[in-house]
């Protein structure tokens, strides 16, 4: 299948390849930097803008 589309690319066409393989990498290693995330860092910065200069958070919904 690939052979195929490698045999009819001309010059131009392979900015489009290399494009659209910097792309998938890029994609593939945030997808797995998210995967990777604990769970503790997560809640942490989701905090950050409900906290105040104390450390103590300002969401009334946080036990």
């Amino acid at each position: 299948m690939f052979k195929q589309f490698t045999e009819s690319i001309n010059g131009t066409q392979v900015y489009l390849l290399f494009s659209l393989a910097i792309f998938l990498v890029f994609f593939i290693v945030v997808s797995v930097l998210l995967l990777r995330l604990r769970k503790q860092h997560i809640d942490h910065m989701s905090d950050l803008p409900l906290e105040d200069g104390s450390g103590e958070s300002l969401n009334p919904y946080q036990l």
